[in-house]
Protein backbone atom coordinates (compact mmCIF):
# COMPACT_ATOMS: atom_id res chain seq x y z
CA UNK A 1 0.00 0.00 0.00
CA UNK A 2 1.49 3.38 -0.82
CA UNK A 3 -0.88 5.48 1.58
CA UNK A 4 -1.30 4.55 5.10
CA UNK A 5 -4.73 4.24 6.95
CA UNK A 6 -4.16 7.29 8.94
CA UNK A 7 -3.38 9.18 5.28
CA UNK A 8 -6.55 7.73 4.25
CA UNK A 9 -8.68 8.57 7.16
CA UNK A 10 -7.37 12.35 7.26
CA UNK A 11 -8.05 11.93 3.41
CA UNK A 12 -11.65 11.68 4.58
CA UNK A 13 -11.43 14.70 6.98
CA UNK A 14 -10.28 16.63 3.96
CA UNK A 15 -13.05 15.56 1.36
CA UNK A 16 -15.76 16.86 4.13
CA UNK A 17 -13.69 20.12 4.19
CA UNK A 18 -13.53 20.51 0.77
CA UNK A 19 -17.33 20.25 0.38
CA UNK A 20 -18.26 23.97 1.87
CA UNK A 21 -15.18 25.80 0.71
CA UNK A 22 -16.11 27.76 -2.06
CA UNK A 23 -12.77 27.59 -4.08
CA UNK A 24 -12.16 25.25 -6.57
CA UNK A 25 -10.49 21.69 -5.39
CA UNK A 26 -7.08 21.13 -7.39
CA UNK A 27 -4.95 18.25 -7.52
CA UNK A 28 -1.52 18.96 -7.51
CA UNK A 29 0.89 17.18 -8.96
CA UNK A 30 4.70 18.89 -8.68
CA UNK A 31 8.26 18.09 -9.55
CA UNK A 32 11.00 18.41 -6.88
CA UNK A 33 13.98 20.86 -6.21
CA UNK A 34 13.87 24.01 -8.13
CA UNK A 35 10.60 22.91 -9.82
CA UNK A 36 8.95 22.66 -6.85
CA UNK A 37 10.22 26.09 -5.38
CA UNK A 38 8.25 28.06 -8.49
CA UNK A 39 5.34 25.72 -8.33
CA UNK A 40 5.01 27.05 -4.70
CA UNK A 41 4.23 30.68 -5.71
CA UNK A 42 1.39 29.65 -7.52
CA UNK A 43 -0.23 27.31 -4.71
CA UNK A 44 0.49 30.24 -2.04
CA UNK A 45 -1.63 32.56 -5.13
CA UNK A 46 -4.24 30.24 -5.52
CA UNK A 47 -4.42 29.15 -1.71
CA UNK A 48 -5.12 33.13 -0.79
CA UNK A 49 -7.81 32.80 -3.20
CA UNK A 50 -9.82 30.22 -1.43
CA UNK A 51 -8.77 26.87 -3.37
CA UNK A 52 -8.15 23.93 -1.86
CA UNK A 53 -5.43 22.02 -2.54
CA UNK A 54 -4.08 18.73 -2.29
CA UNK A 55 -0.15 17.96 -3.12
CA UNK A 56 0.79 14.41 -4.26
CA UNK A 57 4.86 13.75 -3.81
CA UNK A 58 7.22 11.16 -3.52
CA UNK A 59 8.00 9.74 0.69
CA UNK A 60 11.65 10.07 -1.18
CA UNK A 61 10.84 13.86 -1.91
CA UNK A 62 13.86 16.27 -0.97
CA UNK A 63 12.09 20.04 -0.61
CA UNK A 64 8.17 19.10 -0.45
CA UNK A 65 7.15 19.45 3.23
CA UNK A 66 5.49 17.14 4.82
CA UNK A 67 2.73 19.60 6.47
CA UNK A 68 1.83 22.82 5.23
CA UNK A 69 -0.87 25.40 6.05
CA UNK A 70 -1.23 26.17 1.93
CA UNK A 71 -2.37 22.10 1.02
CA UNK A 72 -3.42 19.03 2.64
CA UNK A 73 -0.61 16.31 1.53
CA UNK A 74 -1.00 12.63 0.06
CA UNK A 75 2.84 11.01 0.47
CA UNK A 76 2.79 7.74 -2.11
CA UNK A 77 6.19 5.29 -1.00
CA UNK A 78 7.68 4.44 -4.38
CA UNK A 79 8.53 0.86 -5.12
CA UNK A 80 11.52 0.80 -6.94
CA UNK A 81 14.98 0.27 -5.53
CA UNK A 82 16.76 2.88 -7.27
CA UNK A 83 16.87 6.03 -5.49
CA UNK A 84 16.83 9.58 -7.20
CA UNK A 85 18.59 11.63 -4.32
CA UNK A 86 20.70 14.96 -4.59
CA UNK A 87 23.52 12.92 -4.38
CA UNK A 88 22.75 12.30 -8.12
CA UNK A 89 22.82 15.76 -9.27
CA UNK A 90 26.84 16.10 -7.46
CA UNK A 91 27.56 12.96 -9.67
CA UNK A 92 26.04 14.71 -12.69
CA UNK A 93 28.22 18.04 -12.26
CA UNK A 94 31.21 15.82 -12.58
CA UNK A 95 30.15 13.99 -15.51
CA UNK A 96 29.28 17.93 -17.27
CA UNK A 97 32.73 19.29 -16.17
CA UNK A 98 34.36 16.73 -17.39
CA UNK A 99 32.08 16.62 -20.95
CA UNK A 100 33.24 20.37 -20.98
CA UNK A 101 36.84 19.41 -21.31
CA UNK A 102 36.42 16.98 -24.22
CA UNK A 103 36.09 17.51 -28.46
CA UNK A 104 32.88 18.57 -29.53
CA UNK A 105 31.91 15.34 -31.38
CA UNK A 106 33.21 12.94 -28.35
CA UNK A 107 30.99 15.60 -26.33
CA UNK A 108 27.77 14.81 -28.24
CA UNK A 109 27.76 11.14 -28.14
CA UNK A 110 28.84 11.53 -24.33
CA UNK A 111 26.29 13.69 -23.71
CA UNK A 112 23.35 11.80 -25.15
CA UNK A 113 24.28 8.32 -23.38
CA UNK A 114 24.65 10.34 -20.05
CA UNK A 115 21.04 12.06 -21.46
CA UNK A 116 19.52 8.66 -21.99
CA UNK A 117 20.66 7.27 -18.35
CA UNK A 118 18.85 10.20 -16.64
CA UNK A 119 15.81 9.91 -18.27
CA UNK A 120 15.54 5.91 -17.52
CA UNK A 121 16.08 6.74 -13.77
CA UNK A 122 13.45 9.52 -13.29
CA UNK A 123 11.03 8.45 -15.47
CA UNK A 124 11.55 5.06 -13.59
CA UNK A 125 10.87 7.30 -10.51
CA UNK A 126 7.74 8.40 -12.30
CA UNK A 127 6.45 5.24 -12.92
CA UNK A 128 7.21 4.07 -9.45
CA UNK A 129 5.04 6.71 -7.78
CA UNK A 130 1.80 6.24 -10.39
CA UNK A 131 1.73 2.46 -10.37
CA UNK A 132 1.88 2.59 -6.71
CA UNK A 133 -0.90 5.11 -6.66
CA UNK A 134 -2.89 3.64 -9.47
CA UNK A 135 -2.76 -0.15 -7.61
CA UNK A 136 -3.86 1.03 -5.03
CA UNK A 137 -7.72 1.01 -5.18
CA UNK A 138 -8.79 2.44 -1.35
CA UNK A 139 -6.60 5.44 -2.32
CA UNK A 140 -8.08 6.35 -6.32
CA UNK A 141 -11.67 5.67 -4.56
CA UNK A 142 -10.76 8.12 -2.06
CA UNK A 143 -9.28 10.45 -5.38
CA UNK A 144 -12.65 9.87 -6.89
CA UNK A 145 -14.64 11.18 -4.65
CA UNK A 146 -12.96 13.87 -4.08
CA UNK A 147 -14.49 15.50 -7.35
CA UNK A 148 -11.40 17.62 -8.23
CA UNK A 149 -11.87 20.19 -10.53
CA UNK A 150 -8.62 20.03 -12.23
CA UNK A 151 -4.82 18.84 -12.01
CA UNK A 152 -2.52 21.03 -11.69
CA UNK A 153 1.02 19.38 -12.60
CA UNK A 154 4.47 20.24 -14.20
CA UNK A 155 4.98 17.27 -16.63
CA UNK A 156 8.50 16.78 -16.95
CA UNK A 157 8.09 13.87 -16.17
CA UNK A 158 4.44 12.52 -16.29
CA UNK A 159 3.32 10.61 -13.25
CA UNK A 160 0.77 13.82 -12.80
CA UNK A 161 -0.05 13.64 -16.65
CA UNK A 162 -1.68 9.85 -16.43
CA UNK A 163 -2.90 10.05 -12.89
CA UNK A 164 -5.30 13.04 -14.65
CA UNK A 165 -6.28 10.59 -17.17
CA UNK A 166 -7.12 8.02 -15.00
CA UNK A 167 -9.27 9.96 -13.03
CA UNK A 168 -10.71 11.93 -15.86
CA UNK A 169 -9.88 15.63 -14.76
CA UNK A 170 -9.21 18.72 -16.64
CA UNK A 171 -5.31 19.48 -16.80
CA UNK A 172 -3.20 22.62 -16.42
CA UNK A 173 0.37 22.72 -17.10
CA UNK A 174 3.04 24.47 -15.17
CA UNK A 175 5.76 23.47 -17.53
CA UNK A 176 8.66 24.44 -19.25
CA UNK A 177 10.30 20.66 -20.02
CA UNK A 178 8.80 17.23 -21.31
CA UNK A 179 10.04 14.14 -21.89
CA UNK A 180 13.48 14.65 -23.86
CA UNK A 181 13.37 18.66 -24.62
CA UNK A 182 11.60 21.80 -24.60
CA UNK A 183 7.91 21.56 -24.13
CA UNK A 184 7.51 23.73 -27.31
CA UNK A 185 8.39 20.76 -29.21
CA UNK A 186 5.34 18.78 -28.38
CA UNK A 187 2.86 21.59 -28.32
CA UNK A 188 3.87 24.12 -31.57
CA UNK A 189 5.54 23.78 -34.42
CA UNK A 190 8.97 24.09 -33.57
CA UNK A 191 11.83 23.59 -37.06
CA UNK A 192 14.86 22.92 -36.08
CA UNK A 193 16.06 25.22 -38.51
CA UNK A 194 15.43 28.32 -36.34
CA UNK A 195 14.74 26.68 -32.66
CA UNK A 196 17.43 25.43 -31.30
CA UNK A 197 17.03 22.06 -29.38
CA UNK A 198 17.94 21.19 -25.62
CA UNK A 199 21.44 21.89 -25.24
CA UNK A 200 22.66 22.95 -28.41
CA UNK A 201 24.28 25.79 -26.82
CA UNK A 202 22.87 27.74 -30.28
CA UNK A 203 20.69 30.89 -31.09
CA UNK A 204 18.11 31.32 -33.52
CA UNK A 205 20.40 32.33 -36.05
CA UNK A 206 22.45 29.18 -37.24
CA UNK A 207 25.18 28.54 -39.97
CA UNK A 208 24.73 25.31 -42.14
CA UNK A 209 26.69 23.29 -39.78
CA UNK A 210 24.64 24.17 -36.78
CA UNK A 211 21.53 24.00 -38.44
CA UNK A 212 22.95 20.07 -39.37
CA UNK A 213 23.92 19.55 -35.80
CA UNK A 214 20.70 20.89 -34.62
CA UNK A 215 18.81 18.88 -36.74
CA UNK A 216 20.55 15.89 -35.39
CA UNK A 217 19.72 16.62 -31.76
CA UNK A 218 15.79 17.05 -32.84
CA UNK A 219 16.44 13.21 -34.30
CA UNK A 220 17.97 11.73 -31.42
CA UNK A 221 15.50 13.53 -29.12
CA UNK A 222 12.58 11.84 -31.28
CA UNK A 223 14.42 8.31 -30.72
CA UNK A 224 14.81 9.07 -27.06
CA UNK A 225 11.28 9.65 -26.55
CA UNK A 226 10.05 6.92 -29.03
CA UNK A 227 12.77 3.91 -27.86
CA UNK A 228 13.62 4.77 -23.99
CA UNK A 229 10.99 6.31 -22.66
CA UNK A 230 7.56 5.67 -23.89
CA UNK A 231 8.38 1.81 -22.92
CA UNK A 232 8.90 2.45 -19.64
CA UNK A 233 5.28 3.15 -19.48
CA UNK A 234 3.67 0.29 -21.55
CA UNK A 235 2.80 -2.16 -18.85
CA UNK A 236 1.17 0.75 -16.98
CA UNK A 237 -0.90 1.76 -20.15
CA UNK A 238 -2.26 -1.48 -21.05
CA UNK A 239 -2.67 -2.55 -17.10
CA UNK A 240 -4.58 -0.04 -16.21
CA UNK A 241 -5.78 2.32 -19.19
CA UNK A 242 -8.49 1.61 -22.39
CA UNK A 243 -6.43 -0.39 -25.39
CA UNK A 244 -4.73 1.65 -27.58
CA UNK A 245 -4.09 4.64 -25.00
CA UNK A 246 -0.51 6.14 -25.91
CA UNK A 247 1.13 9.01 -23.51
CA UNK A 248 1.93 11.39 -26.38
CA UNK A 249 -1.60 12.20 -27.07
CA UNK A 250 -2.27 11.88 -23.43
CA UNK A 251 0.69 14.57 -22.48
CA UNK A 252 -0.69 16.92 -25.72
CA UNK A 253 -4.30 16.81 -24.40
CA UNK A 254 -3.70 19.50 -22.11
CA UNK A 255 -6.41 22.55 -21.54
CA UNK A 256 -3.61 24.95 -20.64
CA UNK A 257 0.09 25.44 -20.82
CA UNK A 258 1.30 27.56 -18.42
CA UNK A 259 5.08 27.95 -19.91
CA UNK A 260 8.03 29.31 -17.76
CA UNK A 261 8.79 31.62 -20.83
CA UNK A 262 9.49 35.13 -21.59
CA UNK A 263 10.08 36.05 -24.98
CA UNK A 264 12.50 38.51 -23.87
CA UNK A 265 14.77 35.50 -22.82
CA UNK A 266 13.52 32.92 -25.13
CA UNK A 267 14.17 33.50 -28.98
CA UNK A 268 10.73 34.06 -30.94
CA UNK A 269 8.85 30.72 -32.40
CA UNK A 270 5.37 29.19 -33.31
CA UNK A 271 2.65 29.45 -30.54
CA UNK A 272 -0.28 27.97 -29.93
CA UNK A 273 -3.91 29.60 -28.02
CA UNK A 274 -3.89 26.87 -25.13
CA UNK A 275 -0.13 28.28 -24.25
CA UNK A 276 0.05 30.86 -21.78
CA UNK A 277 3.38 32.76 -20.67
CA UNK A 278 4.15 32.87 -17.60
CA UNK A 279 8.05 33.49 -17.37
CA UNK A 280 9.58 35.06 -14.23
CA UNK A 281 6.17 34.97 -12.69
CA UNK A 282 7.50 33.71 -8.98
CA UNK A 283 9.61 37.45 -9.38
CA UNK A 284 8.49 40.15 -6.86
CA UNK A 285 9.37 43.55 -5.63
CA UNK A 286 12.36 43.21 -3.02
CA UNK A 287 11.49 43.24 1.09
CA UNK A 288 13.32 43.93 3.64
CA UNK A 289 16.01 41.81 4.72
CA UNK A 290 17.41 40.62 8.50
CA UNK A 291 19.18 43.86 10.17
CA UNK A 292 22.47 41.58 10.27
CA UNK A 293 22.39 40.98 6.75
CA UNK A 294 21.66 44.48 6.19
CA UNK A 295 24.38 46.13 8.23
CA UNK A 296 26.51 43.80 6.16
CA UNK A 297 24.96 45.49 2.62
CA UNK A 298 25.60 49.01 4.06
CA UNK A 299 28.95 48.01 5.08
CA UNK A 300 29.74 47.79 1.48
CA UNK A 301 29.74 51.35 0.65
CA UNK A 302 29.83 52.75 -3.21
CA UNK A 303 31.35 49.82 -4.22
CA UNK A 304 28.24 47.78 -3.84
CA UNK A 305 27.59 43.85 -3.03
CA UNK A 306 28.48 40.78 -5.57
CA UNK A 307 25.63 38.36 -4.69
CA UNK A 308 26.63 34.07 -5.87
CA UNK A 309 24.65 31.59 -5.18
CA UNK A 310 24.39 27.88 -7.54
CA UNK A 311 20.32 27.28 -6.42
CA UNK A 312 18.97 24.13 -4.50
CA UNK A 313 20.61 21.22 -6.29
CA UNK A 314 24.24 22.19 -5.91
CA UNK A 315 25.40 23.77 -3.25
CA UNK A 316 29.61 23.77 -3.76
CA UNK A 317 31.68 23.26 -6.64
CA UNK A 318 34.78 20.95 -7.25
CA UNK A 319 37.75 22.33 -4.58
CA UNK A 320 40.15 23.30 -6.59
CA UNK A 321 37.24 25.92 -8.35
CA UNK A 322 36.00 27.14 -5.22
CA UNK A 323 38.96 27.68 -3.91
CA UNK A 324 39.68 29.53 -7.37
CA UNK A 325 36.70 31.74 -7.08
CA UNK A 326 37.41 32.41 -3.29
CA UNK A 327 40.20 33.87 -3.91
CA UNK A 328 38.98 35.93 -6.82
CA UNK A 329 36.58 37.54 -4.20
CA UNK A 330 38.97 38.48 -1.96
CA UNK A 331 40.53 41.01 -4.48
CA UNK A 332 37.27 42.95 -4.72
CA UNK A 333 36.95 45.86 -3.06
CA UNK A 334 32.83 45.10 -3.03
CA UNK A 335 31.69 42.85 -0.57
CA UNK A 336 30.36 38.94 -1.16
CA UNK A 337 27.16 37.34 0.16
CA UNK A 338 28.02 33.67 -0.81
CA UNK A 339 25.24 30.74 -0.34
CA UNK A 340 27.65 28.19 0.16
CA UNK A 341 27.34 24.94 2.18
CA UNK A 342 31.09 22.36 3.03
CA UNK A 343 34.50 23.57 4.13
CA UNK A 344 35.16 26.93 4.13
CA UNK A 345 37.68 28.20 1.74
CA UNK A 346 41.33 28.41 2.69
CA UNK A 347 41.75 31.58 0.28
CA UNK A 348 38.39 33.70 1.41
CA UNK A 349 38.93 36.95 1.85
CA UNK A 350 37.26 39.01 5.16
CA UNK A 351 35.23 40.79 2.32
CA UNK A 352 32.81 37.53 1.70
CA UNK A 353 30.18 35.93 3.54
CA UNK A 354 29.26 32.46 3.64
CA UNK A 355 25.88 31.43 4.19
CA UNK A 356 23.93 28.19 3.52
CA UNK A 357 20.64 30.32 2.90
CA UNK A 358 20.17 33.80 1.50
CA UNK A 359 16.98 35.76 0.36
CA UNK A 360 17.76 35.52 -2.97
CA UNK A 361 15.38 37.48 -4.30
CA UNK A 362 14.76 40.37 -1.49
CA UNK A 363 18.69 40.63 -2.22
CA UNK A 364 18.82 41.14 -5.71
CA UNK A 365 16.27 44.05 -5.15
CA UNK A 366 18.69 45.38 -2.76
CA UNK A 367 20.41 49.06 -4.05
CA UNK A 368 23.72 47.98 -3.14
CA UNK A 369 23.71 44.77 -5.01
CA UNK A 370 26.19 45.86 -8.38
CA UNK A 371 25.89 41.79 -9.98
CA UNK A 372 25.29 38.40 -9.71
CA UNK A 373 27.06 35.44 -10.10
CA UNK A 374 25.04 32.57 -10.65
CA UNK A 375 24.78 28.53 -12.10
CA UNK A 376 21.84 30.00 -14.71
CA UNK A 377 18.73 28.08 -13.40
CA UNK A 378 15.80 30.00 -15.11
CA UNK A 379 14.11 31.33 -11.75
CA UNK A 380 17.54 33.20 -10.60
CA UNK A 381 18.03 34.48 -14.19
CA UNK A 382 14.59 35.79 -14.21
CA UNK A 383 14.90 36.99 -11.08
CA UNK A 384 18.12 38.98 -11.82
CA UNK A 385 16.20 40.44 -14.94
CA UNK A 386 12.90 41.40 -12.90
CA UNK A 387 15.71 43.27 -10.30
CA UNK A 388 17.98 44.55 -13.45
CA UNK A 389 21.27 43.05 -12.26
CA UNK A 390 23.64 41.68 -14.53
CA UNK A 391 24.90 38.28 -14.31
CA UNK A 392 27.82 36.12 -14.35
CA UNK A 393 27.19 32.84 -15.37
CA UNK A 394 29.17 29.30 -14.16
CA UNK A 395 26.54 26.93 -16.66
CA UNK A 396 26.73 23.49 -14.86
CA UNK A 397 23.55 21.06 -15.76
CA UNK A 398 21.06 20.85 -17.95
CA UNK A 399 18.96 23.99 -19.18
CA UNK A 400 21.10 26.39 -17.91
CA UNK A 401 23.97 26.47 -20.97
CA UNK A 402 21.50 27.43 -23.36
CA UNK A 403 19.84 30.33 -20.38
CA UNK A 404 23.41 31.31 -20.53
CA UNK A 405 23.85 31.46 -24.15
CA UNK A 406 20.04 33.61 -24.00
CA UNK A 407 21.14 36.39 -21.91
CA UNK A 408 24.83 36.42 -23.19
CA UNK A 409 23.78 37.36 -26.42
CA UNK A 410 21.23 40.07 -25.27
CA UNK A 411 24.72 41.92 -23.76
CA UNK A 412 23.50 41.12 -20.13
CA UNK A 413 25.83 39.12 -18.75
CA UNK A 414 29.08 36.96 -19.29
CA UNK A 415 29.50 32.96 -19.35
CA UNK A 416 32.67 31.02 -18.06
CA UNK A 417 33.48 28.04 -18.36
CA UNK A 418 33.66 26.26 -15.25
CA UNK A 419 35.28 23.07 -16.05
CA UNK A 420 38.79 24.94 -17.05
CA UNK A 421 38.32 28.19 -14.52
CA UNK A 422 41.07 29.99 -13.38
CA UNK A 423 40.77 33.00 -10.73
CA UNK A 424 42.68 35.58 -12.74
CA UNK A 425 39.52 34.44 -15.47
CA UNK A 426 36.73 34.70 -12.71
CA UNK A 427 38.25 37.93 -11.63
CA UNK A 428 38.35 39.47 -14.67
CA UNK A 429 35.02 38.38 -16.01
CA UNK A 430 33.86 39.99 -12.50
CA UNK A 431 35.16 43.44 -13.36
CA UNK A 432 34.07 43.32 -16.57
CA UNK A 433 30.56 42.78 -15.64
CA UNK A 434 31.09 45.33 -12.56
CA UNK A 435 32.62 48.21 -14.67
CA UNK A 436 31.09 48.01 -17.83
CA UNK A 437 27.82 49.74 -18.08
CA UNK A 438 26.81 48.18 -21.02
CA UNK A 439 25.75 45.36 -18.82
CA UNK A 440 23.75 46.81 -16.19
CA UNK A 441 22.01 48.77 -19.05
CA UNK A 442 20.94 45.89 -21.31
CA UNK A 443 19.69 43.87 -18.33
CA UNK A 444 17.94 47.43 -17.01
CA UNK A 445 16.21 47.49 -20.34
CA UNK A 446 15.12 43.91 -20.40
CA UNK A 447 13.76 44.12 -17.18
CA UNK A 448 12.00 47.19 -18.57
CA UNK A 449 10.31 44.81 -21.21
CA UNK A 450 9.91 42.18 -18.59
CA UNK A 451 7.65 44.77 -16.58
CA UNK A 452 5.64 45.91 -19.47
CA UNK A 453 2.71 43.54 -19.47
CA UNK A 454 -1.23 44.06 -19.42
CA UNK A 455 -1.10 41.61 -16.57
CA UNK A 456 1.30 40.40 -14.31
CA UNK A 457 2.64 36.84 -14.88
CA UNK A 458 1.07 35.49 -11.90
CA UNK A 459 -2.36 36.83 -12.09
CA UNK A 460 -1.95 35.20 -15.54
CA UNK A 461 -2.00 31.64 -14.56
CA UNK A 462 -4.20 32.42 -11.58
CA UNK A 463 -6.56 33.46 -14.54
CA UNK A 464 -6.52 30.36 -16.66
CA UNK A 465 -6.33 28.24 -13.63
CA UNK A 466 -9.55 29.60 -12.37
CA UNK A 467 -10.78 29.51 -16.23
CA UNK A 468 -10.55 26.11 -16.62
CA UNK A 469 -12.40 25.53 -13.38
CA UNK A 470 -15.23 27.36 -13.85
CA UNK A 471 -15.77 26.37 -18.08
CA UNK A 472 -14.40 22.85 -16.95
CA UNK A 473 -11.59 22.45 -19.39
CA UNK A 474 -10.58 24.67 -22.29
CA UNK A 475 -10.31 22.12 -25.26
CA UNK A 476 -11.98 24.87 -27.61
CA UNK A 477 -8.30 25.57 -27.40
CA UNK A 478 -6.67 22.68 -28.59
CA UNK A 479 -5.23 21.61 -31.57
CA UNK A 480 -6.59 19.02 -33.71
CA UNK A 481 -3.00 19.29 -34.89
CA UNK A 482 -1.63 17.58 -31.67
CA UNK A 483 -3.34 14.68 -32.16
CA UNK A 484 -2.49 13.69 -36.08
CA UNK A 485 0.29 11.06 -36.72
CA UNK A 486 3.85 12.70 -38.35
CA UNK A 487 2.98 11.60 -41.44
CA UNK A 488 -0.23 13.21 -41.70
CA UNK A 489 0.97 16.45 -39.60
CA UNK A 490 3.48 17.45 -42.38
CA UNK A 491 0.75 15.93 -45.17
CA UNK A 492 3.63 13.21 -45.76
CA UNK A 493 0.71 10.89 -46.52
CA UNK A 494 -0.46 13.64 -48.95
CA UNK A 495 2.52 14.08 -50.85
CA UNK A 496 3.09 10.37 -51.40
CA UNK A 497 -0.74 10.36 -52.61
CA UNK A 498 -0.13 12.69 -55.23
CA UNK A 499 3.45 11.61 -56.31
CA UNK A 500 1.58 8.59 -57.21
CA UNK A 501 -0.73 10.12 -59.19
CA UNK A 502 2.05 11.95 -61.20
CA UNK A 503 4.24 8.97 -61.54
CA UNK A 504 0.98 6.95 -62.77
CA UNK A 505 0.07 10.01 -65.12
CA UNK A 506 3.73 10.51 -66.73
CA UNK A 507 3.81 6.06 -66.53
CA UNK A 508 0.36 6.63 -68.86
CA UNK A 509 2.18 9.36 -70.96
CA UNK A 510 5.22 7.80 -71.89
CA UNK A 511 2.87 4.40 -72.14
CA UNK A 512 0.59 6.16 -75.05
CA UNK A 513 3.69 7.59 -77.03
CA UNK A 514 5.31 4.31 -77.50
CA UNK A 515 1.74 2.85 -78.68
CA UNK A 516 1.15 6.10 -80.73
CA UNK A 517 4.77 5.47 -81.96
CA UNK A 518 4.77 1.57 -82.89
CA UNK A 519 1.26 1.86 -85.06
CA UNK A 520 2.56 0.84 -88.57
CA UNK A 521 2.16 2.88 -91.63
CA UNK A 522 -0.88 2.62 -93.96
CA UNK A 523 1.03 3.38 -97.08
CA UNK A 524 3.60 1.77 -95.79
CA UNK A 525 1.62 -1.39 -95.79
CA UNK A 526 0.03 -1.09 -99.27
CA UNK A 527 3.40 -0.70 -101.00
Amino acid sequence: MGVNANQLLFFSCLLFMTGCCNGGRILVFPEDGSHWVNMQVILKELHARGHSLTVVRSSRSWYIQDSSSLYTLISVNRTNTENVSPGLFETLLEKSLALRRMTPILRFFEQQKDVTTMLRIFHSGALSIVSTMLDDSALMGKLRDAKFDLMLTDPAFPAGVLLAHYLHLPMVYNVRWLNAGDAHMAIAPSTPSYVPMYNSLFSDRMGFLQRTENFLRYMVSLLQEQFVILPIYDALLKRHFPPGSDLLTMQRSADIWLMRVDFILEYPRPSMPNVVYIGGFQCRPAEPILTELEEFMQSSGEHGVVVMSLGVMVTALPKQITEAIAAAFAKLPQKVIWRYVGEQPSSLGNNTLLLEWLPQNNLLGHPKTCAFVSHGGTNGIYEAIYHGIPVLLLPLLFDQFDNAIRLETRGAARVLEVGTLTSEEFLEALEDLIKNPSYRSNMQKLSELHRDQPLPPLDSATFWIEYVIRHKGAQHLYSEGSSLPWYSYHNLDVVGFLLVIILAELWASIYLVKFLCCIPDKKQKVE
